[in-house]
């Protein structure tokens, strides 16, 4: 049997220049970037530009996948506010719209990456997927606003509610981790929010456990993508502290309300049930920093 075609979105970012990594091993891999290739240029990789609808479905068509992990988007809220709303729902609405079209016609798989963003911060923790949903965010509500094009134009589908992302980003790709680790390397002061509780996952593990959700035979689900810990950003900066041996002094506690124009969301740490009831777990924080 020929090895899967996997096509990745998004190939050059945080997450999908790991996914390129585990992928590889054992699909016939196609990944996209945009502007960098990073390490898009060591596999089978195209450039595309997720806001042009027929250039999209003119290189899905020629690629013809098996699986489709729909990665790229406008992501992160300051990005979003940056471009603004025509071009943030162009990239991360319009774009899945015509990738999860063309999946249903063409009897390919679809992995939506959403983002726990989506669900309302003030309804408690361990949040299920069933949980109140309230973006506050433009880029919270275009990825909710794609989630529901999944759901209407693809007939096979995971969305997957990603939570807050951490680790080594690849060749130049950085995160809130890589910001914390440079810093406290180099014995400066970093604010980390008290206030803030999600249950993030570090990359090359998201990568190892989107690759298991590939082969599970579940389809049409909405599936909490989280790690075992609810933790704030502070209570991660005292983690790497102990584990590196950094200064703890270095960590400046920081209120969401102390930043201004920050959309604050309190607490999207999710329950992650139904991703274990696959047989997929995610090693704690501590064991991955």
């Amino acid at each position: 049997m020929s090895a899967l075609k996997v096509l990745v979105t998004g190939g050059s970012g945080l997450l999908g220049q790991y996914l390129n990594l585990v992928l590889n091993e054992s699909c016939s891999l196609v990944t996209l970037y945009n502007s960098e290739k990073r390490n898009c240029s060591q596999f089978n990789s195209r450039r595309l530009f997720l806001e042009n609808e027929t250039d999209i479905l003119k290189l899905l068509k020629e690629e013809n996948p098996n699986i489709v992990i729909h990665a790229g988007a406008v992501s992160n809220p300051i990005i979003a506010d940056k471009i603004g709303n025509a071009l943030t729902n162009k990239i991360n609405v319009s774009a899945t719209k015509v990738i999860s079209q063309f999946c249903s016609e063409s009897n390919a798989k679809l992995v939506y990456i959403s983002t726990d963003l989506v669900y309302d911060g003030n309804s408690g923790s361990y949040i299920d997927e069933n949980s109140k949903l309230n973006p506050i965010s433009l880029y919270a509500e275009s990825k909710l606003e794609a989630e529901f094009a999944v759901q209407k134009y693809s007939n096979n589908y995971l969305i997957l509610r990603m939570a807050l992302m951490f680790g080594k980003g690849l060749n130049g790709s950085q995160n809130f981790f890589t910001y914390m680790m440079e810093n406290l390397k180099d014995n400066k002061p970093v604010n980390l929010f008290t206030d803030q509780y999600r249950t993030p996952l570090e990359l090359s593990e998201s990568a190892r456990m989107i690759k298991e959700v590939i082969t599970k035979e579940c389809s049409n689900q909405i599936i909490n993508f989280g790690g075992r810990d609810r933790i704030s950003r502070y209570e991660m900066g005292q983690l790497i502290c102990k584990k590196y041996g950094f200064d703890k002094s270095l960590l400046i506690k920081t209120k969401m309300s102390e930043i201004k124009n920050y959309k604050a969301v309190y607490d999207v740490s999710m329950n992650t049930d139904r991703l274990k009831n696959l047989g997929i777990v995610s090693k704690a924080v501590n064991e991955v920093i």
